[in-house]
């Protein structure tokens, strides 16, 4: 029999940040999600009513949520505007580090590029947040938790 859950071992999003390829806390992030869609191939499979599966690609795609602080990053997005600069293209480490729980768990996401360039957004009285959307080319963990 399974032993049961240690409530206190459950990560808390709350140790959740965001670095900038060069080691930069992103201190004003408030989310992020990233996930890898996996493109399949149905196979025909001789003696089986069955249809098999082959991966054929993979699709990393994510988003930022966070404060408007500065406008850095739309900065940098927007040198593709011009016509003449390369999609601006980076790397981030998103890393949650609950020190209640069993460790910290690092991700890099390799070959970042920013897919809409989120110009302008504010509403009176409210605090300005931003949504960046992005595309991915390869991850890594770096850090992983073990319980123990």
């Amino acid at each position: 029999m399974a032993a049961p859950l240690n409530a206190t071992k459950v990560i808390n999003g709350s140790f959740g940040q965001l670095y900038d390829e060069d080691g930069n806390w992103l201190s004003n992030v408030t989310g992020v999600d990233a996930s890898i869609e996996i493109g399949l191939e149905e196979i025909k499979v001789a003696g089986t009513r069955w249809i098999g599966n082959k991966t054929t690609t993979l699709k990393g795609s994510g988003t930022i949520k966070s404060y408007m602080v500065t406008s850095e990053f739309i900065e940098k997005m927007l040198q593709v505007a011009d016509d003449k600069s390369s999609p601006y293209t980076t790397q981030l480490i998103v890393k949650l580090d609950d020190p209640e729980s069993f460790g910290a768990y690092r991700v890099r996401l390799k070959a970042v590029t920013f897919d809409k360039i989120p110009i302008i957004n504010y509403e009176v009285g409210a605090i300005v947040e931003q949504e960046l959307t992005f595309v991915f080319s390869g991850s890594d963990v770096i850090d992983k938790i073990r319980p123990v």
